[in-house]
């Protein structure tokens, strides 16, 4: 066996041996007063180690590139990312013992920066997000590294039919729910790998389950999913870290998504809020956008006289959010007036009544 042979096989059981050490996420029921019949859960991906969703992927995409021949002892791993991939990405590569650089719009929050350089990686900043792929690129020529790219591997990098993914773990921690099959699934899209899993899944073990994706006001997902154009493009980056992208990505697969919304940014930030006052701790904008989703699903239940159970994904918490989303002086000067909003978000848990129309809907 070659010394790179070797040394990919000992990267992978120090990845293994990491998640052998590491125990599930938590499902967590939300009350929801004003929509009976609907049981709500909230998948917690904040209590992984790096404490996101994405270190489920990270762990995916450095294990594929291992499996490939991808990565080489002590050449730097490039990512382009909004902030919490590179999080989880940096932890990966302080393990096998690998430079790491993340490639970033400069406007990411300083929490995930400094995250970034706790787990030993660097930060590159550039002013226009839509840069990052190219620059990622350059970089991985430059330092004869590995631009991992995790907007064109994450759907397939995640073993879909069972390896504890996502999916499966929903499932088994809904078994003795009174609801245990879900009507329905949400998620928001990054890459897009986790409603492509999502998706996979439930078509795999045969469930009724839909899948449900909450797309961020500044993408193009949403209108891809709608019209079919890949070439869509926009000049700007999400305004809800974590999700949302300026053009179509690889690993969006919209035939695996039952129906999609497009959910104000305000609107999330404003059911941020209200869901972290219901939880009694904060939590990142995306899972606000899947809030906005999973109550658009129950309210069409209650509507359809339907009962049913719902599981929505709590991406990260938010910790890394202090200096941005939950600062007050931050929300007023980017314009944002969240207090009739919020009020919004709890009248529809708490009494059933319609949230704004500013909602786009897609087959539901």
């Amino acid at each position: 066996m070659n010394d790179h042979r070797q040394w990919a096989r000992e990267a992978i059981r120090i990845i293994e041996a990491d998640f052998q050490r590491s125990a599930d996420t938590h499902l967590i029921p939300l009350p929801l007063p004003g929509l009976p019949g609907i049981e709500l859960y909230f998948k917690d991906e904040s209590s992984h180690p790096t404490g996101s969703l994405k270190h489920r992927l990270a762990r995916s995409l450095f294990l594929y590139a291992l499996c490939n021949g991808w990565l080489k002892p002590g050449a730097p791993v490039i990512e382009a990312s909004s902030g919490s991939t590179a999080i989880s990405e940096a932890y990966f590569a302080r393990l096998l013992g690998l430079p790491f650089i993340a490639v970033m719009p400069a406007s990411t929050s300083r929490e995930k920066i400094a995250q970034i350089a706790f787990y030993g990686g660097q930060s590159h900043l550039v002013d226009d997000p839509t840069q990052i792929y190219a620059e990622s690129e350059r970089l991985a020529r430059e330092h004869d590294g590995h631009f991992i790219d995790q907007f064109t591997y994450a759907e397939r990098a995640t073993d879909w039919r069972a390896n504890n993914n996502i999916a499966e773990s929903i499932f088994q921690q809904m078994r003795f729910e009174q609801h245990p099959e879900p009507t329905w699934l949400i998620s928001s899209p990054g890459t897009g790998g986790t409603t492509a899993t999502l998706g996979r899944y439930v078509r795999y073990r045969q469930h009724c389950t839909r899948v449900l994706c909450a797309d961020a006001e500044r993408s193009v997902f949403f209108d891809y999913y709608r019209s079919g154009d890949a070439s869509l493009r926009l000049d700007c980056g999400s305004r809800i870290e974590g999700i949302g992208r300026p053009r179509v990505e690889a690993s969006f697969l919209p035939k695996v998504i039952d129906a999609m919304v497009k959910v104000p940014d305000a609107l999330s930030l404003a059911a941020m809020h209200y869901l972290a006052q219901r939880l009694g701790r904060r939590v990142g904008g995306s899972s606000g956008t899947n809030l906005i989703g999973a109550l658009i699903a129950a309210k069409c239940m209650v509507d359809a006289s339907e009962s049913g159970s719902i599981v929505a994904i709590l991406c990260d918490g938010g910790e890394r959010y202090a200096t941005t989303y939950y600062d007050p002086a931050w929300l007023k000067e980017q314009g944002y007036e969240l207090d009739a909003l919020i009020s919004a978000v709890a009248a529809c848990v708490e009494r059933g009544e319609a949230l704004p129309e500013s909602v786009l809907r897609a087959n539901i």
